[in-house]
């Protein structure tokens, strides 16, 4: 046994210890605990999951690089007609064993057509591109959001957070919010400030959704994906506002924001919404600071700042590393 699997099985019987101290488990679920370490039991589940993950990634990318090298041998017919057939072969065996639509959570019996409907999901958002590409006769707005459709539909239908997500940057695709290196080294994204409302407001509409879907019982266990969206657009959006004249606004909205985001995240015990949480909400109050130093103006104040700088830094680094300890603490003492 290699000394990173001793490291957390130690770590497991550590937790076990510190809930059977704190009475939340009982003696014999603590020596149930040690007796199955014991058996130095490996999983291979979740490497082949990850595996079929990969090898999805790998054959819709080199799908899509064989098309781009061999545009001219193979023909613009024969290429949409090999994308239309594996993607309807693909949708035709997701359908055959999917168990039907459901408001709640379903899964399939056998996990890999899991994988299945994320290669159907990716090769039909291949096909409607080349078709665009091709032809030209949809526009780059509706491509986007027939691909966020075809997410979306496959999400809800086959219960698949991997097309979910799709469907979420298909609808960030189409009211023009793009992350790829191109637009980040171009600066389109902060060329354009009419973005940042977009992106604050489908922000705000992926929260509200998430709220009604966890009222209604409505696939309520997709919320962590939404959440996860729009954290992420509407604290980006926010903090690259901050550099804009109006920044004070954004400032107010991006302190509401960490607000509720940090409340939601123990309400739903996310440490990954938690941790970006503290990120972004730390990045905002240095922008603020900053700010306020700049109107200041006072070189004085300035040289104070930079003796004082290392304690703060290492003061921010030590409260962070506290904090995610404080939230897994009370994560675990909630657990039943």
């Amino acid at each position: 046994m290699d000394s990173h699997y001793m490291i957390m099985e130690k770590s497991k019987v550590q937790i076990a210890q510190q809930l059977l101290d704190e009475n939340l488990i009982s003696e014999k679920e603590f020596v149930d605990v040690k007796a199955y370490e014991s058996l130095k039991i490996f999983s291979l589940h979740n490497e082949l999951l990850f595996l079929l993950y990969l090898a999805v990634l790998l054959f819709t990318t080199g799908a899509g690089i064989l098309i781009y090298d061999n545009i001219d041998t193979i023909g613009h017919t024969v290429i949409m007609a090999l994308l239309l057939i594996a993607t309807g072969v693909s949708f035709y065996f997701s359908f055959k064993n999917s168990t039907g639509f459901s408001r709640n959570e379903t899964d399939f019996e056998n996990p890999v057509f899991n994988y299945l409907v994320l290669a159907a999901t990716l090769l039909s958002g291949i096909f409607i591109g080349y078709f665009e590409f091709q032809y030209q006769v949809l526009g780059s707005a509706f491509v986007a959001l027939l691909t966020a459709f075809v997410g979306f539909a496959s999400a809800y239908y086959f219960d698949n957070r991997s097309a979910l997500s799709i469907g979420i940057t298909g609808l960030s695709a189409a009211i023009g919010i793009s992350a790829t290196p191109q637009a980040l080294m171009h600066g389109e994204f902060y060329d354009n400030p009419a973005l940042f409302y977009y992106g604050i407001a489908l922000g705000i509409l992926l929260l509200l959704w998430t709220e009604y879907s966890e009222k209604t019982d409505f696939k309520k266990h997709f919320s962590m994906v939404f959440l996860t969206f729009a954290l992420h657009l509407i604290c980006i959006c926010c903090l690259t506002g901050m550099a804009d004249y109006y920044w004070p606004l954004y400032a107010l909205f991006l302190s509401a924001s960490v607000v509720y985001f940090y409340w939601k995240s123990h309400k739903i015990q996310a440490v990954s919404i938690f941790i970006f949480v503290l990120l972004y909400g730390y990045i905002g109050l240095n922008i603020v600071l900053f700010k306020m130093l700049q109107a200041a103006d006072s070189s004085a104040f300035f040289e104070f700042l930079l003796i004082f700088s290392p304690i703060y830094f290492i003061g921010s680094i030590f409260l962070f590393i506290r904090s995610i300890k404080q939230f897994n603490r009370k994560k675990y003492k909630s657990l039943p």
